[in-house]
């Protein structure tokens, strides 16, 4: 589906093939001289369907359109070798670009497997094989031909002047695009409307969560009228969403502390009796990609109760637990 949403800016439904979030929305952004295309979608059949009926429909030429990708997921980053020119610019900040361009060659993958220990999910049965992750199977070709951007860089096109705001919390490099003229925010994953981005934690490391929250209070301190988000629709409320995401987040920290009481317990245990907004009645219902998400975001609320004082975690068998 395609839909103007504002002057000169296009939204592209990209359809995700058996993925819960069903499809990305790419924005098509039309200017005098160059184009810019704003994230793509699974390297499949599906999504590649779709975006080359965009291109049809929308008249666009990639040797006069650029690139902005908000951050390394497949679905997000997934066709950005199929799409990219030699007269394409391609923009993506430092660390995420360099887990796409090394591809499913990255040793970014084995992270999830050594996961599955720490978080306890190999204990309770789950199998330990990344390449099941959709992140990997439908990853971008290798592509290296990036332009860093920044915090605080500026891509103009057409009336549109965007400032890269960096947004790490989602991913550690996602950007998202802010005009102040216009009041407009592209936000990527960053702030998302009815579902709530997913905050991972791989290894008990850094507050991947904090930061999140910290990102939110950068983009709360913008003047706002229109969010265009990664997923599902069109926001005219940043900040009222912004405060629903607090709150969310507030009470999956406080449904954490209540299911740990005076246990010890390892990230799996806590997700299994985590509230979630799903429709399987069981744990072990859960599919295999669900469960790992899942865990990573109660590692990623661990682990930030722990750097606030309210949690110890230590390990054990190459599993890391956590206690009062």
């Amino acid at each position: 589906m395609i839909e103007q949403v504002l002057p000169d800016v296009y939204r592209i439904e990209i359809p995700l093939p058996n993925n819960p979030l069903k499809a990305t929305n790419a924005y098509f952004i039309r200017g005098d001289k160059r184009n810019l295309l704003v994230d793509n979608g699974f390297n499949c059949d599906e999504s590649r369907y779709a975006i080359n009926e965009a291109i049809k429909q929308l008249n666009i030429r990639m040797e006069t359109t650029d690139l902005f990708i908000t951050h390394l997921h497949s679905d997000h980053a997934g066709l950005t070798k199929y799409l990219a020119t030699p007269e394409t610019t391609v923009w993506m900040s430092q660390h995420d670009s360099e887990i796409v361009a090394a591809s499913r060659a990255s040793s970014h993958w084995i992270i999830f497997n050594e996961f599955v220990h720490l978080s306890g999910l190999a204990a309770d049965g789950l199998e330990e094989d990344f390449k099941k992750h959709p992140g990997y199977k439908y990853a971008s070709e290798v592509f290296t031909d990036f332009v860093i951007v920044q915090e605080g860089d500026v891509i103009e096109v057409g009336d549109y002047s965007f400032q890269c705001i960096w947004t790490p919390g989602h991913t550690p490099g996602h950007m998202c695009l802010y005009d102040p003229a216009q009041k407009i925010l592209l936000s990527g994953d960053h702030i998302l409307g009815k579902i709530t981005p997913n905050i991972t934690l791989w290894k008990p490391e850094e507050d991947v969560l904090g930061q999140y929250l910290e990102s939110l209070d950068k983009i709360a301190g913008l003047n706002i009228d229109t969010v265009l988000p990664g997923h599902r629709y069109m926001l005219t409320d940043c900040q009222g969403r912004i405060e629903e995401l607090r709150t969310h987040h507030l009470r999956r920290l406080e449904n954490i502390m209540d299911i740990i009481g005076d246990k010890t317990m390892h990230a799996a245990q806590v997700a299994s009796q985590m509230r979630w907004d799903l429709s399987y009645k069981d744990w072990q219902d859960f599919p295999w990609g669900q469960k790992l998400f899942a865990t990573g975001e109660a590692m990623s609320h661990l682990y930030h109760l722990h750097t606030t004082g309210e949690l110890d975690f230590s390990s054990f068998e190459n599993i890391v637990y956590f206690n009062r």
